[in-house]
């Protein structure tokens, strides 16, 4: 029964409040002596990705997906590949289309569903022969690429692919949103809808005919994802969108070990994403829900040493993954 009751993450000071917890980490953490060279892969479609390797001459290799409007420079992604790099892995920070400092070239860009760009990575790379075991980590709509990914392709993914690493995924995204739009979630959501609208002002140039601006740009995600998110990759709407794009419904269907860790103080989380019961009936799933942790935290004021996201992560790879 692999619900793990009694999380390690010992919240002190500062960091047992949830909101210092989420912004000090994403605002003042500086991970440094790590070094990224960039490959730009070209997508089946005609688009592209661009994947920043950090490499310390291993067979094992850990892809990093990140969150919501971040990108593979953001701390939480580089700290988590400097600590697997510590420990003889080599690293990669996906950036997903339009998240490098470039535009992608497609209306299309990343979304929660998006998994089509996580499996062309995840063959592209074992298709080097390079490396003899891959794990990836998913942090926030990373984590739930990370864990719909699994789900669709059970039995499908590489041999080298031997498990997952998710933090602070809204698994259930229609409920999440109602969190996401709490008043206390204000400043995180205006920052969020700020960086998605410019963005779809930078498509509606570049695709005049199939993006036509609003009167007024959306201050909600609900009303974002009914004039974007949804129509632009193939959903009816943003709640045909939150529905098809969730992962929790396959989370039972995951047959290779993956690690959920979701803090009980998440404010972007609701109720359903803390999912014990299917941890409880799948042998492959792992849940753990720390007391503290806030949303992509985990943190401490130490800056020479590894947040505890990434030891977690590295020592359920080494212990359920590489290991067996």
């Amino acid at each position: 029964m692999p619900f793990i009751e009694t999380s390690t993450y010992l919240a002190k000071g500062a960091f047992k409040n949830k909101f210092f917890n989420t912004i000090y980490p994403a605002i003042a953490r500086n991970v440094k002596g790590i070094t990224y060279q960039r490959e730009r892969l070209e997508l089946a479609d005609g688009d592209f990705l661009d994947l920043d390797w950090s490499r310390v001459g291993s067979r094992k290799l850990v892809l990093v997906l990140h969150g919501l409007e971040g990108q593979a420079d953001r701390a939480y992604v580089k700290g988590m590949i400097k600590h697997f790099n510590q420990n003889a892995w080599d690293g990669i920070g996906l950036n997903y289309r339009g998240c490098s400092g470039e535009p992608n070239r497609l209306l299309q860009s990343y979304h929660m569903g998006a998994t089509a760009d996580v499996k062309e990575v995840v063959e592209h790379i074992a298709a080097q022969n390079s490396y003899d075991e891959l794990a990836l980590v998913g942090f926030s709509l990373g984590g739930n690429l990370t864990l719909r990914y699994l789900g669709e392709n059970k039995g499908a993914y590489p041999a080298i692919l031997k498990g997952a690493v998710a933090f602070s995924v809204p698994c259930d995204i229609q409920s999440a949103n109602v969190e996401i739009h709490r008043w206390y979630n204000y400043l995180y959501l205006r920052r969020f809808l700020n960086s998605l609208n410019e963005k779809a002002r930078l498509k509606a140039k570049q695709f005049p005919s199939q993006v036509q601006l609003p009167s007024r740009m959306p201050r909600t995600f609900y009303a974002f994802d009914d004039w974007f998110t949804g129509p632009i990759h193939g959903y009816k709407n943003g709640t045909d969108y939150y529905k098809r794009a969730s992962s929790l419904p396959l989370l039972s269907t995951i047959e290779i070990p993956v690690l959920l860790v979701n803090a009980q103080d998440d404010t972007f989380l609701s109720s359903t994403c803390y999912p014990v019961e299917i941890a409880q009936q799948n042998e492959y799933f792992f849940f753990e829900m720390p007391k503290h942790g806030g949303h992509v935290g985990f943190g401490h004021l130490a800056t020479d040493r590894p947040y505890w996201s990434e030891r977690r992560a590295f020592d359920f790879i080494q212990k359920r993954v590489a290991s067996g």
